[in-house]
């Protein structure tokens, strides 16, 4: 496939003529037919899942599934029952067999968008999917095959993050077989036109309206325009323009662009907001919708004993580490705060595995 040859985009939904995306459709073309995992790069509205449907559609598993995942919408725990599914009793609260998406996607494509947002425990069980294309349910021993065709997107460097420690370098070259970079939208202005009239045709359909006409001044002003939300954020414009102009047409001082400020009232103490007492209902609606790690007996001890740690160590920070102020502004007793920092210190020995801390901090108790 040349290079130089005008290269018509792969779904009707994409449009666009400039070079960056004619090297866009060049790739997923090429990427399509073949199971070789996809990386897409590209900054938040760039239209990475509307990439990622194409790739499927044209693909020898069109007929087979498409799953989306969205990996930085989940809690980490949650993430990987949602990933690799679990067994009943495998954590408060699962009180079914769970099929994951991966399992879910047999036959078919799995979308991972967002996967710079995955912590490096989970990157490693991905890394063995990807590899082995096999998994087992959280809970299960249990050995899966699954035939999934991965694509994944990230709008964060993962280089950046491999080079930082937070991304696992041999789940990055996984991951970066065929690479295909999204242009931002600042970056194809001579697309922008062409998107909106095909954005007014779209809502003028969807709420059954005339389709306003897009004049020449409008253009001007949508071209100048930076675009920090890409196709998504022209999109919304559109849709917007399209439901103020009344079939009318659209005029330059119609367009507002950036984040209005709106004054609200400020809520309740109580009531939702930012105060204390909501902040706690918050914490503890999340935390009980969260699955128990193993060695975790009940809510009460994940949460309360977590705050209270996270309480003490603050007040620890704010007054130098000095123990009697500390108890002094948390109100309890100087021997109770002493056991209990103690207690944080063998727990921490045991996460680490370091028995010899262990047992020093256990010796210095004892003969205190």
């Amino acid at each position: 496939m040349p290079k130089n040859e005008q290269i018509e985009p792969p779904l009707p939904e994409i449009v666009g003529t400039a070079p960056s995306m004619q090297e866009v459709y060049r790739l997923v073309r090429l990427a399509a037919p073949r199971p070789t995992t996809v990386l897409l790069v590209g900054e938040t509205g760039t239209g990475k899942e509307v990439i990622a449907k194409a790739i499927h559609k044209l693909s020898r598993r069109a007929s087979g599934p498409f799953v989306r995942v969205n990996c930085g919408a989940l809690h980490e725990n949650l993430l990987e029952s949602e990933l690799f599914g679990h067994i009943k009793g495998s954590f408060t609260g699962a009180v079914s067999d769970k099929v994951g998406r991966f399992e879910a996607a047999h036959g078919g494509t799995i979308f991972l968008d967002e996967i710079n947002s995955t912590s490096p425990q989970l990157q490693l069980k991905l890394l063995r999917v990807l590899q082995e294309r096999e998994l087992e349910r959280v809970g299960d021993s249990k050995t899966i095959r699954v035939d999934v065709r991965v694509i994944a997107a990230t709008n964060a460097s993962l280089e950046d993050l491999v080079e930082e420690g937070l991304f696992r370098e041999d789940l990055y070259f996984r991951l970066n077989v065929i690479p295909v970079v999204l242009p931002p939208l600042r970056e194809r202005r001579e697309d922008v036109a062409p998107l909106a009239q095909f954005f007014l045709r779209r809502y003028g359909d969807m709420h059954k309206c005339p389709v306003p006409e897009l004049t020449s001044a409008v253009v001007e002003v949508l071209q100048a325009h930076d675009w920090p939300g890409n196709v998504r954020e022209l999109e919304n414009t559109l849709e917007r323009l399209v439901v103020l102009s009344e079939g009318g047409d659209i005029r330059p001082d119609m367009l507002r662009f950036g984040r209005p400020r709106y004054v609200l009232r400020t809520s309740k103490a109580g009531k939702g907001g930012n105060d204390v007492r909501s902040l706690i209902r918050n914490l503890v609606r999340v935390g009980l919708q969260t699955p128990l790690s193993g060695g975790i007996k009940g809510f009460h001890p994940f949460l309360v004993d977590g705050l209270e740690r996270e309480l003490i160590e603050e007040v620890m920070r704010q007054v130098g580490g000095t123990q009697i102020k500390a108890a002094e502004k948390l109100g309890i007793n100087r021997n109770t705060l002493h056991k209990k920092i103690e207690q944080y210190k063998i727990d921490d020995a045991k996460l680490r595995g370091d028995d010899a801390t262990v047992e020093e901090v256990v010796g210095a108790e004892s003969a205190s």
